[in-house]
This record gives C-alpha cells, sequence and structure tokens, in this order.
C-alpha cells in the first residue's frame, strides 16, 4: 500500500556524533523509505586515496584522481553497504587512518563535486532519507522535510567513544569539536542549517523518541491526521 511520503526526500543533516545515522535509518525503516549515508561516500573517497598514496593534505594531488574510484552505495537501512571499486570497505572506512584524513579530503571542491552527482543519481525521484552535512542546502534544497539534528558536545562524545568501542571520551570530543570547525568553515557546502529546516535537539532524547521527532515531521508535511500516523 503506498504512502503519501514515498516519493519524499528526508534530509538530515548535522554535526560528527549528533546521532545521524542511527536516527536516518530508523526513519527509513519506519517509514519504508531508502536510506543514503553520504558521510560514508566521502570515507569511501578518503580510504581510495589512503590506499593509492595519494597525499589527502595536498587538495590538488586529491583532485586529479576524484574521477577515479568508482564508489556504490547500497540503500537498504537494515544494511547498509559501500563499494569501492567492487570491494566492501564498510569497515575500512571507519578506522582511525580514514577518521583523520576525511576532512580535508571532503573539502576539496571536485571531491564534493563528483559525490554530489552520485548522490543526487542515488536520490532519484525520491523516497529516501539522506544524511550529510550539507544534505537539506546543496544536495536535496527541495526536500520535502529537513532536519538539522545536534545534539550537545559531551552526549555526542559519548556517543562516538561508545561506537568505537571505550575510545576516550574527552579525546573524543576534541576531536568532534576539530571536525566541526573544519566542517563549518570550509568554503564549499559548509555545514550549516537549511532553510526550511527543523531543528532537532536530541541530547535529552532517546534513539527510538528522535525517530518519532522525525517521523512526526513527515507526517505532518504529508498532512496526516492523527489516526492516519505510523505506529
Amino acid at each position: 500500500m503506498s504512502k503519501p511520503w514515498d516519493h519524499y526526500v528526508v534530509a538530515i543533516d548535522g554535526p560528527s556524533g549528533s546521532g545521524k545515522s542511527s536516527t536516518s535509518r530508523g526513519v527509513a525503516v519506519r517509514l519504508g523509505l531508502r536510506y543514503l549515508d553520504t558521510g560514508a561516500m566521502y570515507r569511501a573517497m578518503t580510504w581510495w586515496m589512503l590506499r593509492h598514496d595519494v597525499d589527502v593534505h595536498d587538495p590538488n594531488a586529491v583532485a586529479a584522481r576524484v574521477e577515479e574510484p568508482e564508489i556504490l552505495s547500497g540503500t537498504d537501512p537494515l544494511g547498509p553497504t559501500i563499494l569501492v571499486d567492487g570491494i566492501d570497505v564498510g569497515l575500512a572506512i571507519r578506522s582511525d587512518e580514514v577518521n583523520a584524513a576525511v576532512s580535508p579530503v571532503a573539502a576539496v571542491p571536485s571531491v564534493r563535486s563528483r559525490l554530489l552527482e552520485i548522490q543526487r543519481d542515488v536520490i532519484g525521484e525520491g523516497g529516501i532519507v539522506v544524511e550529510g552535512r550539507d544534505i537539506g542546502s546543496v544536495v536535496a534544497p527541495e526536500a520535502e522535510v529537513k532536519v538539522y539534528l545536534t545534539a550537545d558536545p559531551a552526549a555526542r562524545a559519548r556517543r562516538r567513544a561508545l561506537e568505537e568501542g571505550g575510545a576516550d571520551v574527552e579525546a573524543t570530543r576534541e576531536s568532534l569539536l576539530a571536525r566541526d570547525a573544519i566542517d563549518s568553515g570550509r568554503a564549499t557546502s559548509p555545514l550549516v542549517m537549511a532553510e526550511g529546516a527543523v531543528h532537532v535537539d536530541g541530547t535529552a532524547h532517546t534513539l527510538d523518541e528522535v525517530v518519532g521527532l522525525v517521523v512526526q515531521l513527515v507526517e505532518a508535511a504529508a498532512g496526516l491526521r492523527a489516526g492516519e500516523r505510523v505506529q
């Protein structure tokens, strides 16, 4: 049975560690939509550059090879995948080496231009929840629902440290704040709250509660009444 949001693009932006991935997958599952993690695509590009001994701190060196890797993102929220040249890099892109290199690679304009093309191709006619840092502002500015998801730095650091198997929380907090500064200050597609986006602060909420808040925004955009909403 079709739903009024079957063609929607739900854009979820926000800083690192704010819970975008878990929230986006949860919303996609609840609403029966596809899912795209654009951050994984930047990590995949970074992984490829490192594997091919490209100096990731040299924008010209990165730009010279940006067209070479083939990056393919799966859109199943229950089992998202990311392939580079046919290689499953789902685990490899979460390494410390990639973590340390992804910001300078993501700041290169030609990287963003190449991945923007791929992202828009995946989004197609909609029916998808897309997470990142410039979805509502650049990738899909006409998205039916735009969310800017945040949490205070301490909560973000605790979540990210837990995801990384018990990493030092304070060190993680400093790393997240440094990433925020880079993402917000870059010249191309900086991290901003898109026009028309709804700010959701997940600090005091559980994951299920945050997912529920975003689902309600989608339902409201679809004009559903209380009795028609997803249970």
